[in-house]
């Protein structure tokens, strides 16, 4: 348990992060300052996240140095998983007596002050906790909201509400999500990822039960039945001591909560009934695509209902999302082509979304623009990436985007393209985003739709193929004319 500075967490109170540029921290400096605190930090390289804290007042420094420490004389000092305890800032400010902490020891310490709900599951999280923030938001239970990606209808990836709720996405990637105690938890699904961590699948449901089981006495479960993973976790759940209302969902009409008769609709979005219990409760219509958003939908909605807010309420605003950012996000459109940016960096991830996009999209020609993510990721799951990129009509493979990891020897992106499917379209292996977008350049056609897709900075090629699209068609107009 964190020992909190003897100033705590308020007014006055000094805080330096580590690592503040990064999606979760600069939510957690958000809230911070909003709490009152004075809140510096400090990153590797400048982002969209950390540019906003500086506008909020705060000062962010390039690079780690422990002469951070004697410059902003913390009362506590928050760092990121990433970076390591030996860290000479961390040790100069362990010398100094000052209070360190990891991001989720703090968030956790505010969350579990408060009414939490929390949305954990290895795919699916943030589109969730974003629909049941925007949920609550927008039905005046003013939730104070962390959640892991930037939310675009409130414009930010976290806020301090005024109301005792709080709204958080939680997150298994190094298991710091068994800190968290929510009143109502909400579990999308359980797979196996993040596999620098987790040695395989079981371990991951075993991570999964001990976070359950830390639930509030007298919470609910909020479960999505059909998953695999889900199922295995249910079998194995002991609450043992504790009263814990269990709400399954998924598909069909004979879960507590329930969806059928799903219909895409052309251009974007979805629409399905849904089920209360195996009674017909209404129509619940999105503007986001693909089925998951279906059942991603059902899960905030039950959440919701906890905090008093009626389905009827829920669909409604709901209506209205407009997702997160990097979730099946337009980039924009060039020469009749149609260009998305899409954050899944595993191969169920990536299958749902090419699903999506087909629903949205029927009948058009679909290419994928993939940035593998992790050696260690690639290497334990190329072949389930070749069979989902296969699904494309086109799929170009970018090197491995390696995060904080060092090569491993014989991993590649070749490995993915050297395992693609017989019959399927030939892979291209693209050894730069210059590449990407040349070949893009002399293949794409009016009507196509691409997708890039990947955890690291393959969110920055989409606006560069939509110039170069466009140059590409201006040229093209410009030669037309000049031989007539």
């Amino acid at each position: 348990m964190l020992k909190m500075p003897s100033n705590g967490l308020g007014c006055g109170t000094k805080i330096h992060l580590m690592g503040i540029g990064g999606a979760g921290m600069s939510g957690l400096a958000l809230l911070l300052k909003g709490m009152g605190c004075q809140v510096s930090g400090c990153d590797a390289a400048k982002t969209s996240y950390s540019k906003k804290l500086v506008q909020g007042g705060m000062e962010v420094l390039m690079g780690h140095d422990e002469a951070h420490i004697g410059r902003f004389m913390p009362d506590l000092l928050v760092y990121t998983s990433a970076i390591e305890d030996s860290h000479p800032e961390i040790v100069e400010a362990r010398r100094l007596g000052v209070t360190v902490a990891k991001r989720a020891e703090v968030l956790s310490a505010i969350f579990n002050s408060k009414r939490g709900f929390g949305v954990a599951g290895t795919h699916g999280k943030t589109t969730t906790s974003s629909m049941l923030a925007l949920i609550a938001e927008r039905h005046g239970i003013s939730p104070t909201v962390a959640i892991g990606g930037e939310l675009c209808d409130i414009g930010c990836n976290a806020k301090l509400g005024t109301g005792d709720v709080m709204v958080a996405e939680l997150d298994e990637s190094d298991g710091s999500f068994e800190l968290f105690e929510p009143e109502v938890a909400v579990v999308t699904n359980v797979d196996w990822d993040h596999v620098d961590h987790y040695g395989s699948v079981h371990d991951v449901l075993d991570a999964f039960l001990r976070f359950v089981g830390g639930m509030k006495d007298g919470g609910a479960l909020v479960i999505c039945a059909d998953d695999g993973g889900n199922q295995e976790l249910l079998r194995r759940i002991e609450f043992r001591d504790k009263c814990i209302r269990v709400l399954k969902y998924g598909w069909g009409t004979s879960w507590d909560w329930g969806a059928a008769n799903v219909c895409h609709i052309d251009g974007g979005g979805v629409a399905a009934d849904v089920y209360r219990d195996g009674k017909f409760c209404g129509e619940l219509r999105l503007r986001v695509s693909g089925e998951h958003n279906v059942l991603n939908a059902l899960g905030a909605c039950a959440a919701a209902e906890m905090m008093g807010v009626p389905f009827k309420a829920s669909s409604s605003i709901l209506s209205s999302f407009s997702g997160a950012k990097r979730r099946f996000q337009r980039v924009g459109s060039s020469g009749g082509v149609d260009v998305f940016d899409d954050y899944g960096h595993h191969p169920r991830e990536i299958q749902a979304t090419i699903n999506a996009a087909r629903g949205a999209f029927p009948g058009r020609r679909l290419i994928v623009v993939f940035q593998p993510h992790r050696y260690t990721r690639t290497s334990a799951m190329y072949g389930d990436f070749a069979r989902v990129l296969a699904l494309a009509d086109k799929a170009l493979v970018l090197p491995i985007y390696p995060a904080d990891e060092k090569p491993i020897s014989g991993v590649s992106s070749s490995l993915i393209v050297d395992n693609f499917p017989e019959g399927a379209s030939s892979p291209v292996l693209c050894g730069s985003f210059d590449e990407a977008v040349n070949t893009l350049s002399g293949f794409c056609r009016q009507g196509d739709v691409v997708l890039t897709v990947g955890a690291g900075n393959v969110s920055c090629l989409g606006e560069r193929i939509v110039n170069a699209l466009g140059e590409g068609r201006r040229l093209n107009d410009e030669v037309a004319v000049g031989s007539r």
